[in-house]
């Protein structure tokens, strides 16, 4: 009876890159969770200015309508006025008309603060989703690189792990743009309220 040996080959050993694939990868995973953060912040931003900015736009509608009313009804009571032979009569439209006068002036005056803050709530829900946008770029340069990463390791393709790393860096360049530059390059609108208030 012959015995047979048998030789226990080793696991090759993991190369040494595989590591630093598996610290970048868990790298580039933070970046986009932060990425992932911060964008759905600019999006939630984006749809409360719009909805604000609407509801704005609405009430200074209605502001019109009454200011239209209000003008309709003064040039009806000017023509009362005018062929009206009672001088009591005269002065009650007179009354009326400064009355209705005096209300539109109100209305246009109130027009006037609720289209500036209508106007800034717009360039608001605009800036938010401007800068939401770029931490979407960056959101989707980082899964990229982090499925590139992923395969390279499981094929042991470095050069997928090389695309990877350089699809993670347009993403990083995205994510810093669109998170501490960009304010600084593109400032937030300013409230009408908040500029009321420093003067």
């Amino acid at each position: 009876m012959s015995e047979t040996k048998k030789t226990e080959t080793p696991a090759p050993a993991p190369d040494a890159w595989t590591k630093w694939v598996a610290l970048s990868t868990t790298l580039l995973a933070v970046c986009a969770a932060f990425a992932t953060l911060k964008g759905g912040s600019f999006s939630t931003k984006t749809q409360l200015a719009t909805v604000s900015a609407s509801n704005k736009w609405s009430y200074f509608q209605s502001k019109s309508l009454k200011e239209t009313a209000r003008d309709t009804e003064s040039t009806i009571i000017k023509v009362i006025e005018a062929s009206a032979t009672n001088p009591e009569a005269k002065a009650i439209a007179r009354k009326a008309i400064d009355k209705a006068d005096d209300e539109i002036k109100r209305y246009k005056i109130e027009k006037a603060e609720i289209m500036k803050e209508a106007q800034f709530l717009d360039a608001e829900a605009a800036y938010s989703q401007a800068r939401g946008g770029n931490f979407g770029l960056a959101i989707m340069f980082l899964q990229i690189a982090i499925m590139l990463s992923a395969i390279s390791a499981l094929m042991k393709k470095k050069s997928f792990w090389i695309v990877g790393l350089c699809a993670g860096a347009i993403g990083v360049g995205f994510l810093v743009y669109a998170w501490p530059l960009y304010e600084k390059i593109h400032p937030a609108p300013v409230s009408p309220v908040a500029v009321k208030a420093s003067k």
